[in-house]
């Protein structure tokens, strides 16, 4: 703690104990790097200063808003708990640990970080940070990613805890992981640590933290489909059903078993009743080089195809329309390449 009074940085959500914005700091930053974070969180406080504005509004506006995050469940989840909070408990966050935990899309850590920073409660938070720290010094071989894991650093977290800072001592925990026991190149040399840590003094530091062999990326193969009318209107659909960018908006598509480069090939692996059928003899390949978009356990080739529809499109949308949908941010950038160039 006396290392994170003279190193820490300043973010908004260090200046408050408003259970509401430590939550939404906390879900934001879930699987996303602070500087990334922190413009989103300075949106999202802007738009719905408490939890009544983020509970009553459009699902479309709150994934609109956290377009370009990833994890797009992290935002529903994020809008129907203030819904939840707003309606069931009147606007106020349950105080409780247990409490806490019940609220969806809150786990372990973000209800350990509420309720230290918030209600001074003594609930160690263990994160990536906290895992590479405790790993290191105390030379625990236990693969992070393992089930056991979480059960064995929470404890020991737990143990070193100072009971009258919660708050500060998690928040000091997670930071000298961030800055000081950094992944790569951590600052052993003036660390205030080093003489006791095992990694350090064993030489393990590339070592720890141990984690289990990676997940299996598959690849998948989009062929997303522009079709322009002569008022310039152009179809959109939501993506509805489970699984990546769950009720984001896209352009029809067309997934293939492998990269396709012209329009029969595309035609020849979609079902014959796909009314997009009439459309694709014409379309034209916009990128000859798929784009490349990785996700955690995917591996998405994306390639747009162009085509021009004769007649007025009963439900297409207009530039305007479509760039205020919520769409992935591979689409996003399509979307300001191609509007850009064909205005």
């Amino acid at each position: 703690m006396n290392w994170y009074k003279e190193n820490k940085r300043t973010f908004l959500w260090r200046t408050t104990k408003d259970p509401y914005k430590i939550w939404l700091s906390e879900i934001i930053l879930q699987q996303t790097r602070t500087a990334q974070g922190s413009p989103y969180y300075e949106k999202f406080i802007t738009a719905f200063p408490t939890v009544k504005e983020l509970a009553n509004a459009r699902e479309e506006e709150v994934l609109k808003l956290w377009q370009g995050l990833g994890y797009y469940s992290r935002a529903r989840n994020l809008h129907t708990t203030a819904q939840f909070i707003y309606k069931e408990h009147k606007g106020v966050f349950p105080t409780s640990f247990e409490g806490l935990l019940s609220l969806k899309g809150v786990g372990d850590y973000t209800a350990s970080a509420i309720t230290s920073i918030c209600y001074n409660q003594p609930q160690a938070v263990v994160d990536g940070n906290v895992y590479r720290f405790l790993s290191r010094f105390f030379g625990i071989d236990t693969p992070i990613n393992s089930s056991e894991a979480h059960r064995i650093f929470k404890r020991k977290a737990q143990m070193l805890m100072d009971r009258t800072q919660p708050g500060t001592f998690n928040q000091a925990m997670m930071e000298f992981g961030a800055l000081q026991c950094t992944p790569k190149q951590p600052l052993c040399s003036s660390c205030p640590f080093a003489t006791k840590c095992i990694a350090f003094n064993q030489d393990k530091v590339t070592i720890l933290p141990v984690k289990k062999g990676k997940v299996k990326v598959a690849d998948r193969f989009f062929n997303y489909i522009i079709l322009k009318d002569p008022k310039g209107k152009v179809l959109m659909e939501q993506r509805l059903g489970k699984g990546i960018w769950q009720n984001l908006y896209q352009f029809p598509l067309v997934e293939t078993s492998e990269v396709v480069w012209n329009s029969c090939a595309l035609i020849n692996q979609i079902e014959a009743s796909n009314t997009l059928t009439d459309y694709l003899k014409d379309v034209k390949l916009w990128n000859e080089t798929p784009v490349i978009h990785k996700l955690s356990h995917q591996r998405l080739h994306i390639h747009f195809w162009i085509g021009e529809c004769p007649k007025p499109l009963k439900k297409g949308l207009s530039i305007k329309e479509i760039k205020e949908r919520p769409v992935p941010i591979v689409l996003q950038n399509f979307i300001e390449n191609f509007f850009k160039i064909n205005l």
